[in-house]
């Protein structure tokens, strides 16, 4: 039955996207700078766990696929205005960004928010936190009343940290795992804060059969056990149960 659902939506996106342009060319937007969900590797094509299950999402969908990047804090705007068709960039599902995109189903769930700072003790509520711009970090800081001094890249949260206009930095877990490789005076502190939803792909409110398609996919390599084998070879969040 899976198969059939999965074949149909494959269909019903490729005759619909036949009439709209002539092919079914699906173009994935993601940010390449946020490792091990997407980055930029050695020879500057996007990597990481997105890019790995984005590309058999295409495969189960019948869907030719090309990768585009763009930087975080226009996201949304450019796939709103047509500059790619899906948004697959380690973005939480939140009702405020819904109220502009759509959401497929999950294909991770929530993944922990951590700080990352150079003092073990540090008092979080009194300080400085640094957090990506346009990020459910960002917000949730924000909505503390702390204080939140917000950048456009993730790499420059980290640096904030190091030269000191920041105390800490709240991001995902997964990321901030990574970003502390070879770093010996960055130090994970003990709290976590659950910010947010899974993790999901953004389509436009319009392109009701893509959001079908990858549906169909993701429900797919959920049933078939292919999306924790994912998961947890990247180590980007929890397993689903």
């Amino acid at each position: 039955m899976k198969n059939l659902i999965l074949t149909s939506a494959a269909l019903a996106l490729t005759a619909g996207m036949a009439m709209a342009d002539g092919h079914s060319v699906v173009r994935m937007g993601t940010e390449g700078a946020y490792a091990p969900w997407n980055f930029l590797n050695d020879a500057g094509e996007v990597d990481g766990f997105e890019r790995e299950l984005g590309d058999e999402l295409c495969a189960r969908a019948e869907l030719t696929c090309e990768w585009v990047t763009n930087e975080w804090d226009s996201i949304i705007p450019n796939l709103v205005s047509g500059n790619y068709d899906t948004i697959i960039a380690g973005m939480s599902i939140t009702a405020e960004r819904d109220e502009i995109i759509d959401f497929t189903q999950e294909y991770t769930p929530a993944d922990p928010s951590s700080y990352l700072a150079l003092d073990a003790d540090l008092d979080v509520e009194g300080a400085v936190i640094a957090a990506q711009t346009g990020t459910i970090q960002a917000s949730f800081i924000a909505d503390q009343g702390w204080t939140v001094v917000e950048f456009a890249t993730p790499e420059e949260t980290i640096a904030a940290v190091r030269n000191g206009e920041a105390d800490a930095v709240l991001a995902d877990k997964s990321f901030l795992v990574g970003a502390m490789d070879g770093q010996d005076d960055l130090v994970m502190l003990e709290r976590e804060e659950s910010i947010g939803g899974g993790v999901g792909m953004g389509v436009r409110e319009s392109d009701t059969e893509l959001k079908a398609a990858f549906d169909a996919a993701i429900t797919s390599m959920k049933e078939d056990g292919s999306l924790n084998t994912l998961i947890e070879k990247w180590e980007v969040a929890s397993t689903f149960e």
